[in-house]
């Protein structure tokens, strides 16, 4: 297992992550990243990030995790996922897509840090 990558840049419909390439959405872990398919999950912006979103983040050796609202602060993050991870012992950062890019980033390099970040929205 390796680090997580690097987010290069994240405009609105796009990320793109070092060793990836570029996606919609973006699923990111300790290892690696891919895009995020919200149909594989049936996430939708409410009621949110889904349990088995993070799951995989988790499964993946993330113990910490960035979890994007969108540009425009729409997904949501329900309760139940947020006690999911406080179960976990996972801290957790739920922030504005470009917030949430920006503290990724910075964490990336010091900490199994996964992320879901959201492009549009």
């Amino acid at each position: 297992m390796g680090g997580s990558p690097r987010i290069i840049k994240c405009i609105w419909g796009q990320v793109n992550i070092e060793g990836v390439g570029r996606v919609r959405d973006a699923m990111l872990y300790p290892g690696g990243g891919e895009a995020w398919d919200w149909r594989a999950s049936d996430t939708h912006h409410v009621p949110g990030i889904q349990i088995c979103d993070v799951e995989r983040l988790l499964e993946a050796g993330a113990r910490t995790v960035v979890l994007s609202r969108g540009v425009n602060l729409v997904l949501q993050t329900p309760d139940e996922t947020r006690r999911f991870l406080e179960r976990q012992k996972v801290v957790y950062h739920v922030l504005q897509t470009h917030e949430a890019v920006a503290l990724y980033n910075e964490l990336q390099g010091r900490e199994a840090v996964g992320a879901l970040i959201h492009s549009t929205c």
